[in-house]
């Protein structure tokens, strides 16, 4: 099973206690996914994750007391309420108008039915369920709600924007779709829907990439350190072995001498331990400031015998 089809199996059996939190989740889940036909007597709701249409049909059962039924043939993801049920579920759901017929254009986040902020979680919940996805956090992170308009998108949005949570909506071909991609936001926003055992392990895999993360960069780090000193010292060296074969040690200032051959001798000794090694013993400044004369003398020789060429 899949990360996303684990987190909707969560949801799935969860139940909220209050009837108006049942009834947003309820609405959410039809508005993504149901259909009414202009009498508002007949309502098709297309539900391809089975664990999501035992979620409706429990909802329906307690918050509206309507025994959904299956329409067309056995194992099919269509479900059909009908008659005075469609009706009530409508008037309910705020979606019928003076007329008492369906009104296509009423908001999508209807303000009567998430007045409160548990019912905006519901619906959040049922919005997700009915057409969210979530990506497997060992591989990325990416959490998603298709939705067929940017109406239903935009508002959505808003809705999650008030839990301090910045989902942003991109158009995927002809859907508009509302998404978060920072690993802690997409935490949030389990906890936000209820799915507490999902946030436990995106949060434990969130931990390890962290760590793993933090481990490297360490490494990486050193790998530069130690490449950048093994680069020097190649470098001193060559500078050294230049200045002996052209004019020898015994020319050299005792100090310069000194650090000389002690490089010579310890071609991988860090700064410190050349410091170190020398008798009385030099800190890294004294060493390093050696050196650098050592350089600038062979940049001077091999300038010198540069001009001697021409």
């Amino acid at each position: 099973m899949s990360f996303s089809s684990e987190v909707k199996a969560e949801l799935s059996r969860q139940l909220s206690s209050a009837r108006h939190c049942q009834i947003a989740e309820a609405a959410a889940i039809f508005r993504m996914c149901g259909q009414a036909q202009k009498d508002g007597r007949r309502l098709l709701i297309r539900l391809e994750n089975p664990n999501v249409g035992k979620k409706f049909s429990v909802l329906l059962k307690h918050a509206f007391r309507i025994d959904l039924r299956k329409a067309g043939k056995e194992g099919s993801s269509l479900l059909l309420i009908e008659g005075k049920e469609a009706e009530d579920f409508l008037q309910t759901v705020k979606l019928l108008g003076k007329d008492g017929r369906p009104e296509e254009r009423r908001d999508f986040v209807n303000s009567m039915v998430v007045q409160n902020s548990c019912c905006k979680q519901a619906f959040i919940r049922g919005a997700f369920l009915a057409g969210g996805s979530i990506s497997n956090p060992q591989k990325s992170y990416h959490f998603e709600i298709v939705c067929d308009s940017a109406e239903k998108a935009g508002q959505l949005q808003t809705l999650i924007h008030a839990f301090g949570i910045e989902a942003k909506v991109v158009l995927r071909k002809r859907y508009h779709v509302l998404y978060i991609k920072e690993g802690n936001q997409i935490v949030d926003m389990l906890g936000v829907m209820g799915a507490n055992l999902a946030l436990m392990e995106l949060e434990n895999v969130r931990i390890l990439r962290e760590m793993r993360g933090a481990v490297n960069r360490k490494v990486n780090c050193e790998t530069a350190n130690i490449n950048k000193t093994v680069s020097a010292a190649v470098e001193q060296m060559s500078d050294i072995i230049y200045i002996r074969d052209k004019i020898g040690f015994e020319k050299l200032p005792e100090g310069l001498e000194e650090i000389a051959i002690a490089r010579l001798e310890q071609p991988e000794a860090t700064l410190k331990e050349l410091g170190d090694s020398l008798n009385p013993s030099v800190g890294k400044s004294g060493v390093n400031h050696r050196l650098r004369k050592l350089k600038e003398l062979a940049r001077a020789l091999r300038d010198d015998e540069e001009e001697s060429l021409l």
